[in-house]
């Protein structure tokens, strides 16, 4: 097959292509079962992020878990857990 078949043979395929347009279905979905756009809830909050070893990661998610808190009140909740400790550690005076 030469060069100038290959490309006749795919110019007449476009044309085909051009030529028949298959029928599509849309499906529209109800203003009842649309979900609601809510806004963010981050609006205000700042990220902080990390890069963990795989151990501190299987921990996170184990803890995760057992407390059904997202990532977010995780963090919030051993933050705060650890200062109310670095605290109370300076008012000991250790």
């Amino acid at each position: 097959m030469t060069k100038n078949s290959k490309a006749s043979d795919f110019l007449a395929n476009m044309r085909l292509d051009s030529q028949e347009q298959p029928s599509m279905t849309v499906q529209t979905i109800s203003e009842k079962e649309k979900k609601p756009i809510h806004q963010p809830s981050r609006i205000g909050l700042k990220h902080i992020g990390g890069y963990l070893p795989d151990e501190v990661v299987e921990k996170v998610a184990l803890l995760r878990a057992r407390l059904k808190l997202d990532n977010s009140e995780l963090i919030t909740l051993a933050i705060n857990d650890l200062y109310t400790k670095q605290k109370a550690k300076k008012a000991f005076g250790e």
